[in-house]
């Protein structure tokens, strides 16, 4: 299984799960169709999202819609509390009016991080968010429902109280939330990835790996992806960047040379342009943080 694409397994019967995570844990840039909302409960989580790191802090809510690539840093002294789900549970011809992406496209476009809603929306979220997290740890009976139920609120907030923002993120899936065939072959393009990244890859390599044509490749790439693979490839090697700038003390030529660019003038030019400042800036600015 690829480490860069998560599959969670789910607990319940439900495709819903939730867990805490002490700060100390450190996980790497990684993608999954499910919905994501991050809890603080406790201290400071340094999340990395969207080309910047971000402090989200006790009492604070974050959130990756379906298919965003995101990392945490080590937080000492930080709990928080971790709930994912599928969009599949809302698919169950219940209400048959409404688009196949309406939903997705609700958490896609609105604000990602808890300061930017309203005080009240923010307040019952927390207080939905941890009935969620009693019914998980208990499952008294009847909890099927109280999850859906509760699943249901927080996608009703998404609809009218939680703002939306004008950003267009590229880094998402389309239409890979829906299909599992896709998903399948998107694994095995991702193990690939991973164990070669650091190497010269062409689209036709890839193609030949998942047993497609480079012209067919490249549309079910672009399809299920939102981005082509060129730039997939380029937005995967920047987030090892900045995951080895983030958590280690080292050369530029050796952060270039492990996520995967063989010129450092290449990789200073693509970081700059993708992130916005340069590595070293990148570096100082979170080590200067960590210092303080």
């Amino acid at each position: 299984m690829s480490e860069f694409l998560e599959i969670p397994t789910w607990p319940l019967s439900l495709p819903f799960r939730t867990f805490e995570n002490e700060g100390e844990v450190v996980v790497p840039p990684h993608w999954h169709k499910e919905i994501e909302i991050i809890y603080v409960v406790e201290g400071t989580v340094t999340i990395g999202y969207r080309q910047k790191l971000f402090q989200v802090h006790e009492g604070e809510i974050f959130v990756f819609a379906s298919g965003e690539t995101h990392y945490f840093l080590a937080s000492p002294h930080s709990k928080r509390r971790v709930f994912q789900f599928d969009l599949s549970l809302f698919r169950n011809g219940m209400i048959q009016h409404l688009e196949m992406h309406e939903l997705p496209q609700q958490f896609q476009q609105a604000h990602f991080h808890s300061v930017m809603w309203p005080s009240q929306t923010q307040e019952i979220m927390r207080a939905t968010l941890d009935q969620l997290f009693i019914e998980m740890m208990q499952c008294p009976i009847g909890y099927e429902y109280a999850i859906t139920s509760l699943l249901l609120k927080i996608a009703v907030l998404y609809y009218r109280e939680i703002p939306k923002i004008n950003e267009k993120n590229q880094d998402s899936f389309v239409e890979a939330t829906v299909n599992q065939e896709a998903l399948e072959r998107l694994n095995e393009v991702f193990i690939y990835i991973e164990t070669q990244f650091d190497t010269p890859i062409t689209l036709d390599e890839v193609a030949n790996v998942v047993g497609f044509s480079p012209y067919y490749f490249a549309r079910f790439f672009k399809k299920h992806t939102g981005q082509t693979f060129v730039q997939f490839l380029t937005a995967y090697r920047i987030n090892q960047a900045k995951y080895i700038l983030a958590n280690e003390k080292c050369p530029m030529i050796e952060v270039a040379e492990r996520a995967g660019f063989h010129s450092v003038k290449t990789f200073h030019h693509v970081f700059k342009e993708q992130v916005g400042i340069s590595p070293l800036k990148f570096q100082k600015a979170i080590f200067g943080n960590k210092s303080h």
